[in-house]
């Protein structure tokens, strides 16, 4: 059984019809990652997953449960843990209470500090901060702090939407590479990125949205020798 599966899932903004009829799934364990243009659906298809909107039509299921019209805060104790586009930080709280943040499903404290020294362990410049304030952080650093923040959660499947975005080229580097580690240590990714070629390199599945349709979907190896994705995403001619 597929750990999070889309069926057929239609949404809307008001009038505009963003995902038209988008069918995917992620198993346990793996890295799946959604690519395309500006506008394809990406960040829709994460919003209407973890239900900050609904599907017109359509299930979302999780380990087998219908979530689609569950409402976002039972989604995350669900297990549904989403890191937005633009970090979504809250800056005047310090590195710690951010994190303490991501926990507020869970009321052992002993619990949430382990949480927080793996988190730590995957983000050590985090613990040089821990008392800084969030909105004084670099933007490396503010990602960091949103990923860190979203495993607090010890989520089922965390979604990640545009990790790289604004980043210098070292530090998109640095965070796939610890998505990577995130991953070969338990955690399931659906991954949204703009950088196709970084996302393919760590992913082990992926699927290709156009005008809020999968236009298609393979191993991430065979999508990056696929000469349309080559030469929309990769920038191979």
């Amino acid at each position: 059984m597929s750990l999070l599966k889309l069926e057929n899932v239609h949404s809307y903004y008001g009038r505009i019809h963003a995902l038209k009829g988008i069918s995917l799934e992620v198993n346990e364990g793996e890295i799946v990652t959604l690519i395309g243009a500006n506008g394809a659906g990406k960040s829709t298809t994460l919003r209407t997953i973890s239900g900050i909107l609904h599907p017109r039509e359509g299930r979302i299921l999780l380990n087998g449960q219908d979530i689609s019209h569950m409402e976002p805060h039972k989604i995350v104790y669900a297990g549904v843990g989403h890191v937005p586009e633009g970090r979504g930080i809250f800056p005047k709280l310090t590195v710690r209470e951010n994190l303490e943040m991501g926990a507020f499903t869970i009321n052992d404290r002993a619990e949430i500090e382990r949480r927080m020294e793996y988190a730590f362990s995957l983000f050590p410049r985090l613990k040089e901060r821990i008392n800084q304030k969030g909105g004084t952080l670099s933007g490396g650093e503010q990602q960091m702090l949103a990923t860190a923040r979203g495993l607090m959660l010890k989520p089922k499947i965390l979604m990640l939407d545009e990790p790289s975005m604004g980043l210098a080229p070292r530090l998109v580097e640095l965070i796939f590479d610890i998505i990577k580690q995130m991953n070969q240590e338990g955690t399931t990714i659906l991954l949204v990125e703009q950088n196709a070629l970084m996302a393919l390199s760590i992913a082990h599945r992926g699927y290709v949205l156009q005008t809020g349709q999968i236009v298609l979907s393979d191993t991430a190896d065979n999508l990056k020798a696929n000469p349309m994705v080559q030469h929309a995403y990769l920038g191979i001619e």
